[in-house]
């Protein structure tokens, strides 16, 4: 019979190690080995009969995909583990499942939705480039936001050399010494609403993540997780099968 192989990286991802971008650190960084020998980027490997480590530890084909939201609270870190010691969403998650790991990311100082999945072949299309997936923002600044500054950054704006492509940016309500406004943007760069709204000199007081690509938060407590409904994986996955056809 002949060995049905596949990519190493997606291997790891299916398997629910990390997405496939960072299987790719976790080979090149040497922590990787098949059959015992350090593996490199490229290689393929048969699940059935290749033995893979990470770390030392074998891994094995997961079948079993788990797929939650998670109302992230501010000061938590978005990863795995701190060498800082600082609170992570894996502390947050206990008991919803093995290997998860988030899907993107959202700095240590916002809060909100964040998906967590051991699906690494989901998270790698959602948060690909190609896949324009709509992310919703709550955003809170310091003083009046001017329609021109607002119009600025859905026009797109230059963030380190390179310009953010047109979103949307609104107003939800005004305060004396405050503006809430909406962002839905399409692309995913570090901090990125943060860095526009600082090119408009716009001091951001909050920022929340309410929404990705038509999954709510809705009323999910700050610092709680559940597993996503059949309605909202269908979205998901409606928009990773959209990215595989470009």
């Amino acid at each position: 019979m002949k060995a049905e192989k596949m990519r190493l990286q997606k291997f790891l991802a299916a398997s629910g190690v990390a997405s496939r971008r960072k299987a790719e650190e976790l080979i090149i960084a040497g922590k990787v080995k098949i059959n015992g020998r350090k593996a490199e980027i490229g290689q393929s490997v048969d699940p059935k009969r290749d033995r893979v480590t990470v770390s030392g530890k074998p891994v094995a084909a997961n079948d079993t995909k788990t797929y939650i939201m998670l109302n992230k609270p501010r000061g938590v870190v978005t990863t795995l583990s701190d060498e800082f010691g600082r609170k992570t969403v894996k502390d947050l998650v206990k008991g919803a499942g093995d290997r998860l790991f988030p899907v993107g990311r959202l700095d240590k100082d916002s809060e909100g939705l964040l998906i967590m999945t051991n699906d690494g072949e989901l998270s790698n299309l959602l948060t690909h480039p190609a896949s324009n997936v709509n992310k919703t923002y709550r955003v809170t600044v310091r003083g009046e936001a001017e329609e021109e500054l607002l119009q600025k950054m859905a026009d797109g704006i230059m963030i380190e050399g390179r310009k953010t492509k047109p979103c949307d940016v609104f107003v939800i309500e005004r305060k004396p010494d405050r503006t809430v406004l909406g962002f839905v943007i399409h692309e995913g760069r570090n901090r990125q609403i943060r860095k526009m709204c600082e090119a408009v000199n716009l001091e951001v007081l909050r920022l929340k993540r309410t929404e990705i690509a038509g999954v709510k938060l809705g009323g999910l407590k700050l610092g709680d997780w559940r597993p996503l409904n059949d309605r909202e994986l269908a979205r998901l996955q409606n928009v990773t099968a959209k990215t595989e056809e470009q």
